[in-house]
This record gives C-alpha cells, sequence and structure tokens, in this order.
C-alpha cells in the first residue's frame, strides 16, 4: 500500500485545481495537462509540470486518451485522476490507463460499464431489488415504439441519454405531439456530447426532490455512505445549487435511502468515490433509483463541509491500497452546507452564456466560507467549456446560519468583465419557497425565473457604476503585476 508519486490530472478548470491541492497536501507531485485555450489557466500555474495536449476543443485536447497517457507516461507519471466530466467515466479509458501500467483513480472499469449505462444500471439495481422510476430498461429506437411506451406510463415522461449525466441529452415531453421533436432533440445531443446516441424513456415524477448519496468503498470490502446531498434547484435540468442534509427528508428515509445506496455500490463491487442519485417523491415519502455516478460530483464539498472527509484525498489513498480509516459509526452529519455554481451566465437573458476576459476578481473569505475556483483576474473564459468557472461553498451550524453566511459571501463576491450566476443567486436567496424548504425539480420553472430575475438588472447597474469607478481608479493608478518567467505572461492582481 503506497500513495501513487505522482498524478497527472486529465481535467482543467476549478477541479483540476482541487485534485492538485489534495495531491500537495499529501505530498504528490503533479502534472496538469492543457488545451491551446487554457495555456495559461490557474491549473496548469499550480502543476509541477504541465503540457498542451492539443487544441482548444475538447475532442481535439481534453478527450484524447492515448494522446493523456502518452504524456503521463513521458513526465513519469505513475497515476492518472480525471476529476468529472470529459473521460472520467469512460471504462475504455480506465482500462488504457491500466493497461499502460498507471493507477487509475476511480472505480473498476467494469464498474463504470454496470453503472455507466443508465439502461443497464436499471436493470442492474432491479435485479437487486431497488426501486427504480417505471421506464425502459433498454433504448429506444422506434418512434412508434417511444409513443405506445409514453402512453402506458402517462406523460409527462423524460428522454435521457443513457450514456453521460449533466443534464444533456435529456428531454422532459409533456404531451404526445412534442413527442417525436424531443427524441430527435434528446438524440442528436447525446451522440454530440458522449458519441452515443442512445435514448431510454422513464416517467416524470412531479413535484420530486432530487436527492443524491455520497459512497465511498475501498478495495478490501468496506463500503459506507457519507449521507446525502438535495440537488433540486436545477436549470434545463442541471444542478445550479446544493445543499446538505435535504431539509425535508425524514430520519427514517435517509436511513432506508443511504442503506439502498450503499447496496448500489456493493452491487458492482465499486471501489472509490461515487454517487448513487434517487428522486425523492416527498407527498409519499418514497424514493426511486435515477443512476449512479461513477466519479466524484461537482457538489463533493458540501458532503467534505458536513462530514470533515476530504473525498479526493480519500480517493488518492484508496487508489493507493489504503483500507478506509473509519466505519459508518464514524460519520456523522454537523451543521448544514451550502453551495453555489459560478456560471458564465446572464441568468436574466436565458442563462446566456459569458464568455471572455475576467477585468477584476474577488472571492469572498470569513470563517467556513470556501471557493473552488480556476479563474483570476485576467484570465480568460473560453466558448469552448462547461460554463462553471467557481463554485461558493459555505458551511453554518444549521440552515438558517448557513443561508445567512452565503447571502454575506455573496455579497462579497465580486466578477467584472463577464456576467455570472452571482446575481441570481442574491435574487434566489430571497425566494420565500428556498428560505422555507419547501421546494422541488420545478423550483426554477420559466415562471419562477422571470419573477426571480426582474430585478436582475438593477444590480447589475451598480456593478456597471462600481466597473467604472473602478476604471478611473485604474488610469490614475498602474495595479502591481508579477510576471511569470515560463512564458513571459502576467498575472493581474487587483489589492481594491
Amino acid at each position: 500500500m503506497s500513495l501513487p508519486k505522482k498524478v497527472l490530472v486529465a481535467n482543467r478548470g476549478e477541479i483540476a485545481v482541487r485534485i492538485i491541492r489534495a495531491c500537495q497536501e499529501l505530498g504528490i507531485d503533479t502534472v496538469a495537462v492543457f488545451s491551446v485555450a487554457d495555456r495559461h489557466a490557474l491549473h496548469v500555474r499550480f502543476a509541477g509540470q504541465a503540457r498542451c495536449i492539443g487544441a482548444a476543443p475538447s475532442a481535439q485536447s481534453y478527450l484524447l486518451g492515448d494522446r493523456i497517457i502518452a504524456v503521463a507516461l513521458d513526465l513519469g507519471a505513475d497515476a492518472i485522476h480525471p476529476g468529472y466530466g470529459f473521460l472520467s467515466e469512460s471504462a475504455a479509458f480506465a482500462r488504457k490507463v491500466q493497461a499502460a501500467g498507471l493507477v487509475w483513480i476511480g472505480p473498476p472499469p467494469d464498474a463504470i460499464d454496470a453503472m455507466g449505462s443508465k439502461t443497464a444500471s436499471r436493470r442492474l439495481m432491479q435485479a437487486a431489488g431497488v426501486p427504480v422510476v417505471p421506464g425502459t430498461t433498454q433504448r429506444v429506437d422506434d418512434p412508434a415504439e417511444l409513443e405506445r411506451i409514453a402512453e402506458q406510463i402517462g406523460y409527462p415522461v423524460m428522454l435521457k441519454a443513457s450514456a453521460g449525466g449533466g443534464g444533456k441529452g435529456m428531454r422532459e415531453v409533456a404531451r404526445q405531439q412534442d413527442l417525436a421533436v424531443a427524441f430527435s432533440a434528446a438524440r442528436s445531443e447525446a451522440m454530440s456530447s458522449f458519441g452515443d446516441d442512445a435514448v431510454y424513456i422513464e416517467k416524470r415524477v412531479v413535484g420530486a426532490r432530487h436527492v443524491d448519496v455520497q459512497v465511498l468503498a475501498d478495495a478490501h470490502g468496506s463500503t459506507v455512505h457519507l449521507f446525502e446531498r438535495d440537488c433540486s434547484v436545477q436549470r434545463r435540468n442541471q444542478k445550479v445549487l446544493e445543499e446538505t442534509p435535504c431539509p425535508v427528508l425524514p430520519d427514517a428515509t435517509r436511513q432506508a435511502m443511504t442503506a439502498v445506496a450503499v447496496r448500489a455500490a456493493q452491487a458492482v463491487s465499486y471501489v472509490g468515490a461515487g454517487t448513487v442519485e434517487f428522486l425523492y417523491d416527498v407527498a409519499h415519502d418514497s424514493f426511486f433509483f435515477l443512476e449512479m455516478n461513477t466519479r466524484l460530483q461537482v457538489e463533493h464539498p458540501i458532503t467534505e463541509a458536513v462530514t470533515g472527509v476530504d473525498l479526493v484525498q480519500a480517493q488518492l489513498r484508496i487508489a493507493g491500497g489504503e483500507p478506509l480509516w473509519f466505519d459508518q459509526d464514524d460519520l456523522v452529519q454537523r451543521g448544514h452546507a451550502m453551495e453555489c455554481r459560478v456560471y458564465a451566465e446572464d441568468a436574466g437573458q436565458g442563462w446566456a452564456p459569458s464568455p471572455g476576459r475576467i477585468e477584476g476578481y474577488r472571492e469572498p473569505g470569513g470563517p467556513w466560507v470556501r471557493v473552488d475556483s480556476g479563474v483570476f483576474a485576467g484570465a480568460e473564459v473560453p466558448i469552448f467549456y462547461d460554463p462553471m468557472v467557481a463554485k461558493l461553498v459555505v458551511w453554518g451550524t444549521d440552515r438558517g446560519d448557513c443561508i445567512q453566511r452565503l447571502q454575506r459571501a455573496l455579497d462579497e463576491y465580486r466578477v467584472r468583465g463577464i456576467q455570472t450566476s452571482i446575481p441570481f443567486f442574491r435574487a434566489l436567496l430571497r425566494d420565500p419557497d428556498f428560505l422555507s424548504g419547501d421546494y422541488n425539480t420545478g423550483l426554477l420553472s420559466p415562471q419562477r425565473m422571470e419573477t426571480l430575475t426582474a430585478h436582475l438588472d438593477h444590480g447589475e447597474l451598480a456593478c456597471i457604476a462600481a466597473a467604472i469607478a473602478a476604471l478611473e481608479r485604474d488610469q490614475q493608478t498602474r495595479r502591481p503585476s508579477l510576471e511569470d518567467d515560463a512564458d513571459q505572461d502576467r498575472w493581474r492582481w487587483s489589492f481594491r
């Protein structure tokens, strides 16, 4: 049993920085890979070594598994951490990593295969006695068959890509006349996002919460859960804010749901960190298996905040062969935590992308405030990748305390040069339904979004006024800069 000596991080942005920091704390050397668009990115600066792997589009860089493995071997890395997204749930890539004699910091490829296909995992969970949402366990290719099944299970329905996640290849359909168009769109997006156009159909559970359970397993037969995360605040089927614990989950249901999650992981001999996703029907106090994400989740920091377990370090230690150093009885939830995903998007304009140069950047601070980011003042936000640039995570003694701290942190957060989701979160934290905890995955309906974003312009005007004032100060006093000897690029640090 030994930790990896040098880890190549096969990712970018805030998660690459997060993994590099965990490695540094354990005394592990790191290698970053980057596309041309990311040549000045923060993860490149933080790593011990860095290598360009291709052009800006991910298909020509971050998805080139063979090239990434070649870089690892060339620079003497003995392990690869995939982060999330890109190749993190590719069993084929995991097998190539292992075949090259490198340590794969993730679950066994067979477990990825078993859970990576949403249809296959539904069949597996049914066989294991885990409740699943009514729908198909096979891909559907015939529009007539799709229409028959939709009528059988009843509208509304969800069309979902069998491969991948992140809300891509997913469409909600409320009536029969919209089914054909949604089916075509879901298949097209699934193919472009995951290289697989397989789509299945399941019942849309109206008024449900989206609740995930974090699991952690070693290679010696021990599996534990680290409780649940409520991920019901979503736009376009993609999470934007998460919290733990779920404010409406009864203790008895929590115990049942977490036990099922552990059983699901054990059913595929899972090793490492993974997440089992459920729909929770509040009205009937029942839950259904959705899928398992065989990787680290974006929202893992809130689990770390309430349990005190560093999940990335746990991944590294488990990959080194170490057995779990705690058991289920040692784990407890303390307090409440929330995470806001800071996107380079304008919520007031239908979540329109806002790539470009970050002219000014100041993160919030104070006790129990954490920001996982991959940007800085002067950084460019490319158009080629996911628009999330940072995650704001706060902890409080209870939900009310957590919300108050989050409001304060959001007020401190400053980003100039691009639009972000920060003004939206300020508005969300004034919403009565969110504040009460009585909400579901339909919280951000088009009608609710109109209400939430109605006053965002006022906040933007204030930001513009502040930016003009800052520009006037900049013209009078040049900001100090630090020159990087490697590439002669300049870091711009704002001390205001």
